[in-house]
């Protein structure tokens, strides 16, 4: 049975990585209860919001590419729900712009790069996301263009990848495995945001949720059955898979045969931030409440499982 999280738990907060540019800044934090009360983490790899000077100036609009790229406070959904479940937590604080935590480091954009590809470096052909503008680095937005001045220099896209996208995987992990071994599963609830679908009124209103499982290879069937089973009881319109069916994170973390099951879950911005998209709405709270109630039912959907496979021979 999942436990209820008592405030008087010890809990733990440490950080990771470091911010190039940044003033030894930490690149991403986690939070986890010792001994954990429930087998989940949430991740929020794209809610970095922390931009130092010399980063910005590179920029050719920093106030509006800063603000679409970003996850626009989706670590508010993310830190409430695991305050009040216990989950682990895991929150990014280097942006987006600077490095994208969900894409592989060989989904790159070699044309941003001065002297392109490095030698020695296998040249892999660039994904749908680099090709888009949206890979490793982030190059351009629809309707702006360009988002930089000038092309970054090798040894800089290394120092993002060693001090940023590394470690944070690493810990991602470390974390997966730690509860895996706990529990004997692990949920991971990788916690993004998205720009409204379409309008939510009429015939086909838009989603306000997408659950992403990688067409069924991330996680279990009962997981992303409980999970649009869940918003369907709150009256609350989800689609599957659809734009969204989550990416690197997915691919590389779950491993169900292992028990290591990873969802990603999209919100609509409109469901918790104000009209603007730029702060907390009135409807964050209410987000809260059924990312809560989600992530409790993931959690005994896992443990469920659990206890219904076959016990080994004496």
């Amino acid at each position: 049975m999942v436990e209820r999280v008592n405030p008087g738990r010890e809990s733990g907060r440490t950080q990771g990585g470091m911010l190039p540019g940044g003033e030894d800044q930490p690149a991403f934090e986690l939070v986890q209860h010792k001994p954990s009360p429930i087998p989940v983490l949430i991740a929020v790899p794209h809610a970095g919001r922390t931009y130092p000077a010399e980063f910005l100036e590179r920029m050719r609009a920093p106030d509006i590419a800063c603000l679409r790229l970003e996850d626009r406070l989706a670590d508010l959904v993310g830190r409430a729900v695991a305050e009040e479940t216990g989950a682990a937590f895991l929150v990014a604080h280097a942006p987006r712009a600077m490095i994208d935590l969900n894409r592989a480091t060989e989904d790159m954009d070699w044309g941003m790069v001065q002297g392109g590809v490095p030698s020695g470096r296998a040249r892999f052909a660039a994904g749908r996301r680099a090709r888009s503008g949206l890979g490793l680095v982030p190059r351009r937005l629809p309707g702006s263009g360009e988002l930089w001045k000038r092309q970054i220099e090798r040894d800089e896209l290394d120092a993002r990848i060693e001090l940023v996208h590394r470690p944070y995987h690493a810990r991602l992990s470390q974390v997966l495995e730690t509860l895996r071994d706990r529990w004997g599963a692990v949920l991971l609830l990788d916690l993004h945001s998205m720009p409204p679908l379409g309008p939510k009124t009429g015939p086909e209103p838009a989603a306000d949720f997408v659950i992403g499982d990688r067409y069924g290879s991330s996680c279990g069937a009962n997981i992303s059955l409980a999970s649009a089973s869940h918003f369907a009881r709150h009256g609350r319109n989800a689609a599957h898979n659809r734009p969204y069916a989550g990416g690197y994170v997915l691919d590389r973390h779950g491993n169900p045969a292992r028990g290591i099951h990873a969802l990603q879950l999209e919100i609509c911005r409109t469901a918790y931030l104000d009209a603007a998209l730029r702060e907390a709405g009135e409807g964050l709270e209410a987000t809260t409440q059924i990312v809560t109630s989600l992530v409790r039912r993931l959690a005994e959907e896992l443990l469920s499982g659990i206890r219904k496979l076959p016990q080994a021979a004496e």
